[in-house]
């Protein structure tokens, strides 16, 4: 399935046609569709949400989605949502790239999950995934009913066929697939790896500016919604869902990417991180790195979110009189990781592209020993420049529990504390 292009704007109302003449004019739901097409509402917020919070669009398709045969249990493993059990430690923790499978794996086999909180019956909380994968979906489609999923490609592009028409990703874009939409991944470049957030909570959505004013980090226009795209096949495939933590399969006869046309709020989109307008001092200390905010669930505490999705993008540090990098810091948000692209300014060694950490509340970290020794002897009189780089965090509220098998895994890095052990006591209290 080929895009046909994109609409910009964050939550506009969108309008787009495959096929001319396929949108009905001034209705939703006529008596017979043009084209003989089915009318579907896909709904992702309640009915009587407050207008400017309501999400759904109206699909106009070759069959209606109750079309498929009956679920049966589908076996993924290494992709659930079992993050509840057991007590979590407070270390630091942090782990290297996912390995890339050596044998045929599409994007839901290569489906991996690190941790989380909350749960998709309760409607609050995250999943936070991996993957890894070197086959494209080849007659098979998914959804996920328990929340939206946030995409972070690190490793290779993804060409994802919706319902609502497709979307090119590349590293250091985001996808975002609204809950419910089915999809298909393909892997342009025969190998792809990154990081999915799977948002249980209130959709993601622009941060208020507050005294920032009416400009600046994601702008709305950067944000594209694809034009509708479809097919019409027909086959021996597969449907999978995600439905309150497990993984279902039933058949379906033809291709469920068959929306000749919609109109609405409630679609996927992408956007390039690189276009994020990145706002700093210009004259001492480090800000909080709220400023850093692209996306974010809110939760129903005002100021704080369910998660909140930051980057730490190319950027100019001129403070003076300041320690550049980030602080050391404990926080009672707990915070998952990652590294698109580049070095992490905090980090030294050990943090490398596609791999993660976790630092949960109140757990100290901060700037390993090697970045504090050369930021606390920087030349400040010149700014410093931090370019070729792209990191990210999943920052939520409550503790983010790891899977019984991200603690076992083999890429799990048991020595990261070691990167703190070189700070030396320097107290003198002559100075004091």
């Amino acid at each position: 399935m080929k895009s046909n292009g994109y609409q910009s704007g964050f939550g506009n109302e969108f309008a787009t046609e495959a096929v001319a003449g396929a949108l009905p004019v001034g209705r939703n739901s006529p008596q017979r569709v043009a084209h003989g097409l089915y009318a579907e509402q896909l709904s992702g917020t309640a009915f009587t949400a407050p207008r400017a919070e309501n999400r759904r669009s109206w699909l106009y398709r070759i069959r209606p989605a109750a079309m498929h045969g009956a679920f049966e249990p589908f076996a993924q493993p290494a992709f659930h949502n079992d993050f509840d059990g057991g007590p979590v430690s407070p270390d630091q923790l942090r782990w290297s790239p996912l390995p890339l499978p050596a044998q045929p794996t599409d994007f839901v086999d290569g489906l991996y999950t690190m941790a989380g909180n909350g749960s998709a019956a309760g409607q609050h909380g995250v999943g936070i995934h991996l993957y890894a994968a070197n086959a494209p979906m080849q007659g098979r489609f998914f959804y996920d009913a328990d929340g939206e999923l946030l995409i972070v490609p690190q490793q290779g592009r993804l060409h994802i066929a919706t319902e609502l028409g497709v979307l090119d990703v590349e590293p250091q874009e985001i996808a975002v697939i609204p809950r419910g939409v089915r999809f298909r991944v393909e892997l342009p470049d025969g190998a792809a790896r990154g990081y999915v957030c799977e948002n249980f909570g209130a959709l993601l959505r622009l941060p208020d500016l507050g005294p920032i004013g009416s400009n600046g980090l994601a702008n709305p226009r950067d944000f594209l919604t694809p034009h509708a795209a479809f097919e019409d096949s027909e086959g021996e495939f597969e449907l999978i869902a995600k439905f309150q933590g497990h993984l279902w399969r039933a058949p379906i006869g033809h291709s469920p990417l068959d929306v000749v046309a919609w109109h609405g709020n409630y679609a996927p989109y992408k956007y390039d991180l690189r276009r994020f307008n990145t706002i700093g001092s210009i004259s001492y200390d480090h800000p909080d790195p709220s400023i850093f905010l692209v996306l974010h669930s809110a939760s129903d505490t005002p100021g704080t979110s369910n998660m909140d999705f930051v980057i730490f993008p190319p950027r100019w540090l001129v403070a003076q009189d300041t320690f550049r990098p980030p602080w050391f810091h404990r926080n009672i948000a707990s915070e998952f990781m990652g590294l698109v692209h580049g070095a992490y300014d905090a980090k030294a060694e050990g943090f490398a592209p596609g791999g993660c950490s976790l630092h949960n509340s109140m757990t100290g970290h901060g700037p390993d020993a090697a970045t504090f020794d050369k930021a606390s002897a920087a030349d400040l009189s010149r700014p410093d420049v931090i370019g070729d780089t792209m990191a990210f965090m999943f920052e939520t509220r409550a503790v983010i529990r790891p899977t019984r098998q991200a603690i076992d895994a083999a890429h799990r890095q048991r020595d990261y504390q070691a990167c703190w052990a070189g700070l030396r006591k320097q107290f003198r209290a002559a100075d004091a």
